[in-house]
């Protein structure tokens, strides 16, 4: 039988088609009237295709939704493991502080070396960036990167323009402020990304990405977004914040 439903509330009516493997095995028939708006997929995994096994790890699932609730601000999650009937079995996510509550919870257990959080959100053209970051004691950079609210664990433009920012501004800082003398180095890229944590999440209407995961952003124009927003935005943060500087 089919292996996954959808059914569309829109415009008044409610819609459903079902398939299998990919394929549609019924067309798109009217089930209804509705006043809602939105999309309820059913699906069960299927054996032939998932030859580990058709269970559903619930920690991994909640760690998803978790960060599409960071990612997306203000929308409000809800997961129920009925495999289970115990009631602790639901979780609901809900942030209103978006990618700046992510940098938080990543932190939660480290000790911070400055209280704000620095956290921007511009759109520029076609790509929206948000950016949230806060050092901690760490010696390890912890970086996450998305496009669309997909993960991409190797980078790729939008972090490559953050970083160039990070570096050029923080340089730029401690120069005017004299915490590097004349005869002193540049910090390097090594440098600034010791003990950071940050968020960087681009929206961007049709990325290019290399390999098939989306695992690397390729898209050009994007770096330069990204570095341009970060670098006004992150010496005027230094600026603002002298002793989070």
């Amino acid at each position: 039988g089919p292996l996954m439903e959808v059914v569309v509330e829109r415009d008044g009516g409610m819609w459903k088609q079902e398939y299998a493997r990919g394929i549609a095995v019924s067309k798109v028939k009217q089930i209804g009237t509705s006043r809602r708006h939105g999309t309820t997929v059913t699906f069960k995994p299927d054996a032939t295709i998932f030859t580990e096994g058709t269970g559903m790890d619930r920690a991994r699932v909640i760690d998803h939704f978790r960060q599409q609730c960071y990612l997306t601000q203000a929308i409000r999650l809800v997961i129920t493991d009925e495999r289970e009937q115990d009631p602790f079995h639901t979780y609901g996510f809900y942030f209103e502080g978006g990618v700046a509550s992510y940098v938080r919870f990543l932190n939660h257990r480290k000790q911070p070396k400055h209280e704000n959080i620095f956290y921007v959100s511009q759109k520029v053209e076609k790509t929206e960036v948000t950016i949230g970051l806060q050092y901690t004691d760490d010696y390890q950079e912890n970086l996450f990167a998305f496009t669309n609210n997909i993960i991409n664990p190797e980078g790729g433009t939008h972090v490559q323009g953050f970083r160039a920012a990070l570096t050029r501004v923080l340089n730029a800082y401690a120069r005017g402020k004299g915490y590097l003398k004349e005869k002193d180095d540049n910090l390097t890229g090594e440098d600034v990304r010791e003990g950071l944590t940050c968020v960087i999440s681009i929206r961007y209407p049709e990325p290019q990405f290399e390999g098939q995961t989306k695992a690397k952003l390729g898209t050009p124009e994007v770096r330069g977004v990204v570095e341009a927003v970060m670098g006004e935005q992150f010496a005027t943060f230094l600026e603002e914040h002298p002793r989070d500087a």
